[in-house]
């Protein structure tokens, strides 16, 4: 009886982004997860799947169509089976020059002074002076121009209140939870992948027709 040759499998799995520099080769290794035998592993991790372009720009889709062809073409007796995503999307990135400690500096100070004028600004649309000189008055039946006693917590208040906000003291989180400006970033991110993904799909639906 006649033994019947089952033909060895690849199981892979694209990640959702990845990172190249400009101008080098995007390998499987690099763009996915995979399990296979043995001895195609290394090979199929070292396989060439496209090479980075200057009319490119920063972000190129790689369609799971191009990484099944290049893989078949190298390797014809695999079986491949796909779960997950069904693209992957390359940050293309050059080596460039880090920030001057000086223009780090100069941001941080605009940004620092622009958000003080921001609470000050609110304070005097909502007359906070008024509201806390209002508040001494009525526990204390008298009346002063300043009054620290409400003022300098509300104050210390204003910067807790704000770090226990964003979760964040410097580098330091105080738990697993994002913070809003997390989540706020991670959708924008998401939102930038899903417009750069519709477009890409666009450009490949337009060669293949020029085809």
């Amino acid at each position: 009886m006649r033994q019947v040759e089952v033909s060895p499998y690849l199981y892979i799995r694209l990640r959702r982004r990845a990172q190249i520099r400009k101008g080098s080769f995007v390998r499987l290794g690099d763009i996915a997860q995979m399990i296979v035998e043995p001895e195609y592993e290394e090979r199929l991790n070292q396989l060439n799947i496209y090479k980075s372009r200057h009319e490119d720009g920063n972000r190129v889709l790689i369609d799971m169509m191009l990484i099944v062809r290049k893989v078949k073409e190298q390797f014809p007796e695999l079986q491949i089976e796909h779960f997950g995503e069904p693209h992957v999307l390359l940050e293309i990135y050059t080596d460039n020059k880090k920030p001057s400690p000086m223009l780090i500096g100069v941001v941080w100070l605009l940004l620092f002074i622009g958000s003080g004028l921001a609470i000050m600004n609110f304070h005097a649309d909502v007359s906070m002076m008024q509201v806390h000189q209002r508040i001494y008055e009525l526990l204390t039946g008298s009346r002063v121009e300043h009054p620290l006693i409400l003022q300098i917590p509300y104050s210390i208040g204003i910067g807790v209140g704000m770090v226990i906000f964003f979760n964040h003291l410097f580098k330091k989180k105080f738990n697993e939870e994002p913070s809003p400006l997390e989540v706020e970033m991670f959708m924008y991110q998401e939102n930038v992948n899903h417009y750069v993904i519709t477009e890409e799909y666009g450009k490949i639906h337009e060669r293949n027709e020029m085809k």
